[in-house]
């Protein structure tokens, strides 16, 4: 069974940053694919950032340029580095072992006030 610990969200102002953290256990995680994903009021859930095994990394245009997604594989945990967040970014922030499983963690929510 995988299980997730997801952690950084929380309420901050327009332009500042936050770093999110999605431990894992329960799986081989260095040969899995990680993804953010954020899913806000009334809106359908989107992949904001995904990373290969190898360490490719793939972005939303809508965060290129200003989120960085990483992974430590001895730590079983992949990161989400949120810079220059703007109120659209509000949403709970959700990480998925694999992208196209069925293996999510339950969210951090990420609050940006303008």
């Amino acid at each position: 069974q995988v299980r997730f610990v997801e952690s950084g969200g929380g309420l901050v102002q327009s332009g500042g940053s936050l770093r999110l953290s999605c431990r894992t256990s329960g799986i081989n995680f260095k040969i899995y694919a990680m993804g953010w994903y954020r899913q806000a009021p009334g809106k359908e859930r989107e992949l904001v950032a995904s990373i290969s095994d190898s360490g490719r990394t793939n972005y939303s245009e809508s965060v290129k340029g200003r989120f960085t997604i990483s992974r430590n594989n001895p730590w079983n945990t992949v990161y989400l580095q949120m810079n220059s967040l703007k109120p659209e970014d509000t949403a709970v922030y959700i990480c998925r072992a694999g992208l196209n499983t069925n293996n999510w963690g339950r969210g951090t929510q990420v609050t940006v006030s303008s």
